[in-house]
């Protein structure tokens, strides 16, 4: 099949090389000419594991092309895949100007039977938006749009940045939404075909239309960044009373009706995805006169886990921390990815250097992106004391602990003989819960893990509950 990919980002990039390494021909349009020169160079603008091969191998199989030509793009695909950035407006709002504009762009240019799908996530009632700007394109042509029609559908992506490749090609569900119109039945059976490599094992996806299928990726995202901040505030509160938040986890997660996904513990979560994703829900209920009182709160102990690890510090340390430096290892929101929006980690280095200390940070594959994002937080004495370490072993050296901020695998099973001889005092803030504080304990490192019953047992036995009993 023909297809168009309006948008190289995350979504748009990844969507485009997997439908083509199923055989479609695909265009990847963008009016980034810098990125479209980057990938017909061979680059990558993004991190995602696996990406870059795909791309690579269909790219030289002459399945997979980059142009910022818009007409010859739009002219190419009877599937025209919508995978633009919608980030957030200063009230939460999901920015719509660059999925208009893609609309606006297929009206000007189409011709004949186009199925226009939104891939970006996009508020309920955008695809209605998204089809009035093409007919108003269609009607304002001078051949009066020439005879084409086309039909909106609501296609949301599913990825996890990390292991997107692997999701698009083994998909757990996919949710389409369309019309009833005689233009909606036939953008269903071009979808049918579409995925049909996907529901050869069993039927994968879920029809439903468009308002529902454009509501599902929120609720999805809302959901999982419930689970999040759910295990976040309950560490907060297992710090405090002697439990030890992993032994919970596995002890809930069990339960077939919770499950173990998402109830990590740690330093809150980041990303281009949730936090903008349950502010634009919450944003959307205001429009309609609700109050998401759930989502409200999410987003409220998100902002506050963010702070937890410098606040553990400030408590062990001291406010002023001029003379102190720290070594932070993982600098992405989170492991397999480069991406740094909204991570914890700027939170952290916002804290420690306003308060005046100097810090060395590594992570194996965000360290570019860092030296890009971290100019945006800090002003030019703030960067000055700041040290891109050329390993996490080289990061350690000569710091007075070692702050953990990102899961890494590289990270996990550390040299703790080494690390505990190049710091200055054996001290580790664990802000992912990677190690165990009894083998914290054996190798004389003082720990400070999320949730990991940090209180002492007699702190607890005078607590105003047991007082009570």
């Amino acid at each position: 099949m023909k297809i168009t990919i309006i948008g190289t980002g995350y979504v748009g990039l990844v969507t485009g090389a997997c439908l083509a390494e199923l055989g479609n021909d695909v265009v990847c349009l963008d009016i980034d000419q810098n990125k479209i020169a980057l990938l017909n160079g061979g680059g990558m603008p993004i991190h995602e594991p696996g990406l870059e091969e795909l791309v690579a191998r269909n790219r030289e199989a002459g399945r997979l092309r980059f142009s910022s030509d818009i007409a010859a793009a739009v002219a190419h695909g009877d599937l025209q895949f919508i995978a633009v950035g919608t980030p957030p407006d200063e009230d939460g709002a999901a920015d719509l100007r660059h999925v208009l504009a893609a609309a606006r762009e297929i009206g000007r240019h189409m011709q004949g039977f186009k199925v226009v799908i939104d891939k970006s996530t996009v508020p309920v009632g955008t695809g209605e938006r998204v089809a009035a700007t093409i007919r108003a394109q269609l009607a304002a042509r001078p051949d009066g749009g020439g005879g084409a029609s086309f039909s909106v559908v609501s296609n949301p992506e599913f990825l996890k940045e990390g292991a997107a490749v692997d999701d698009f090609m083994r998909p757990d569900r996919i949710v389409i939404g369309c019309d009833d119109s005689s233009e909606g039945e036939r953008a269903r059976e071009l979808l049918r075909k579409l995925y049909r490599p996907f529901n050869r094992n069993r039927e994968r996806t879920h029809w439903m239309d468009v308002r529902s299928a454009e509501f599902t990726k929120y609720a999805a995202n809302a959901m999982l960044a419930t689970r999040i901040s759910f295990m976040n505030e309950l560490a907060n509160l297992a710090d405090q009373v002697g439990v030890d938040i992993e032994a919970v986890r596995h002890g809930i997660g069990s339960d077939p009706r919770i499950g173990h996904s998402f109830l990590y513990a740690g330093a809150g979560y980041g990303g281009s995805c949730f936090p903008k994703d349950v502010r634009a829900l919450e944003r959307t209920a205001r429009e309609f006169g609700q109050e998401l009182l759930i989502m409200s709160a999410v987003e409220a102990v998100n902002q506050r886990q963010k702070l937890l690890l410098g606040q553990k510090i400030v408590e062990r340390f001291g406010g002023d921390l001029r003379g102190r430096h720290f070594a932070v290892w993982g600098l992405a929101f989170k492991p397999g990815t480069d991406d740094m929006r909204e991570a914890p980690a700027r939170t952290l280095l916002r804290r420690l250097l306003d308060a005046g200390a100097t810090v060395a940070v590594y992570d194996p594959v965000a360290m570019p992106e860092a030296r890009r994002a971290l100019p945006l937080d800090l002003d030019r004495e703030q960067m000055e004391r700041v040290r891109f370490a050329a390993s996490p072993l080289d990061a350690v050296a000569g710091a007075d602990a070692l702050v953990i901020v990102t899961e890494w695998k590289a990270f996990r099973s550390p040299d703790f003989g080494k690390i505990k001889t190049a710091l200055r005092q054996p001290l580790v803030f664990d802000g992912r819960n990677l190690f165990e504080p009894e083998a914290m304990d054996e190798y004389g490192i003082e720990y400070h893990g999320i949730g990991r019953a940090s209180q002492t047992v007699a702190g607890i036995a005078e607590s105003p509950c047991r007082a009570a009993a």
